[in-house]
C-alpha cells in the first residue's frame, strides 16, 4: 500500500471541472486545497497544490468547456492527464451531460490544448435496457470511435456494477450475462484495434485480452509517465477497490454534490441530499461544500514526490 500519494484526482466523486470550475480554478491559484473525510466528517485534509509536491493532477468529467477558457493556469504548472467520459446514453440516463457531439466537439478542443497522449476516452458504465441493448453498444460505439481515436491516447470501459441503489433507481436493468460482456468485448478490441486505438478494462474482473483488451488499470504510474515524459519510481500498491490496478490517489471533490442526475451514478445518495450540498458551496471556500467548522479537526496531509527525478 501506498499512504502518502501525490496524485490528486478531481473528479472522483463528483464532477468538478463541469460544476465547479471557479473554485478548482480558485484552490490551484491558492495553492491549496482542504477536503472532508466522507467516512469522518469531522476529520479534514489539507493538501498543498504546488508542483513541487503534486507528481500529477488527474482530471474526470463528462464536460471539459467550462474550464477549457482557463486551464492553462493548471496544465502550464502541473502533470495533468484527462479521463474523458462520453457514453451512447442520452437525456433519459444523463439529463444534465451534453450530447455526444457535443461533447466530441468539446473533447477535440481539449485534445488541442494538452495533446491526445494526455486524454482518455471512458466508455462506462456499459449497461443494458430494452433501449441500450448489445447491438446499441456496438454500433454506437464504432462511430464514436472513428471520430474519437485520433484525439485520446487510450479507451477505458468497464461493465456497470450491480449493486442495490442501482437496482432501485433502475428497475429497467436487464442483467448482463457472460455472453453478452463477450460479446461487447470482442467489438469493443476489434473496433480499437481498427482505429489504432489502445483498450483497456477498468475496475472490471474477467480477462479480456483474447480481444486484445488490456487490464492494467486506468490511472497507473506507467500511463501518467508516459503521458507526461516523466519517470516514476516503482511502488507497490494494491489498487483503489477490487478489479482495480490504479495507483492509490486523493480525491479533492465531495459526495452527493453532482447536478448531472446520471441514473447510473454511485457517487449521489439522493437528489434531496445534492441540492442541499449545492446549496452550501461556496466558491472561495477551501473546502468544496461549507467551510470549515469550530469541531473539526484539520490535518496536513502528508505529500512525497514518487517521481525518480523532479524537474
Amino acid at each position: 500500500m501506498v499512504p502518502n500519494t501525490v496524485i490528486i484526482n478531481t473528479g472522483g466523486r463528483t464532477d468538478t471541472v463541469q460544476h465547479y470550475t471557479e473554485w478548482l480554478l480558485n484552490r490551484f491559484s491558492e495553492g491549496y486545497v482542504l477536503s472532508r473525510n466522507p467516512l469522518f466528517p469531522n476529520k479534514v485534509v489539507r493538501y498543498e497544490l504546488d508542483p513541487a509536491v503534486v507528481d500529477c493532477v488527474v482530471f474526470c468529467s463528462k464536460d471539459y468547456s467550462p474550464i477549457l477558457p482557463r486551464l492553462h493556469e493548471i496544465t502550464d504548472r502541473f502533470n495533468t492527464y484527462f479521463h474523458y467520459t462520453i457514453t451512447p446514453y442520452g437525456k433519459d440516463m444523463e439529463p444534465g451531460v451534453p450530447s455526444v457531439y457535443d461533447s466530441i466537439a468539446t473533447l477535440i478542443r481539449l485534445s488541442e490544448s494538452v495533446g491526445a497522449r494526455r486524454i482518455a476516452w471512458r466508455y462506462d458504465p456499459v449497461l443494458l435496457t430494452d433501449r441500450y441493448t448489445v447491438e446499441t453498444h456496438i454500433e454506437r460505439f464504432e462511430s464514436m470511435a472513428e471520430m474519437i481515436s485520433p484525439f485520446v491516447d487510450r479507451c477505458i470501459f468497464s461493465f456497470v456494477e450491480m449493486y442495490r441503489k442501482l437496482e432501485r433507481n433502475m428497475p429497467e436493468l436487464v442483467p448482463m450475462t457472460d455472453d453478452d460482456r463477450n460479446a461487447i468485448a470482442e467489438a469493443i478490441g476489434r473496433i480499437s484495434r481498427k482505429n489504432g486505438m489502445t483498450v483497456q478494462t477498468c475496475g472490471t474482473n474477467g480477462d479480456f485480452s483474447r480481444f486484445g483488451i488490456e487490464s492494467s488499470g486506468c490511472m497507473t504510474l506507467d500511463i501518467l509517465g508516459q503521458a507526461n515524459g516523466v519517470e516514476f519510481r516503482r511502488l507497490k500498491h494494491k489498487g483503489m477497490r477490487e478489479g482495480c490496478h490504479c495507483i492509490e490517489s486523493r480525491d479533492i471533490g465531495t459526495y452527493d454534490t453532482c447536478p448531472n442526475g446520471c441514473r447510473y451514478c454511485y457517487a449521489n445518495n439522493s437528489p434531496d441530499r445534492v441540492r442541499t450540498n449545492i446549496g452550501l458551496h461556496d466558491p472561495s471556500s477551501p473546502l468544496l461544500i461549507g467551510h470549515v467548522r469550530p469541531e473539526d479537526t484539520v490535518i496536513q496531509g502528508m505529500q512525497k514526490s514518487f517521481l525518480k527525478v523532479r524537474r
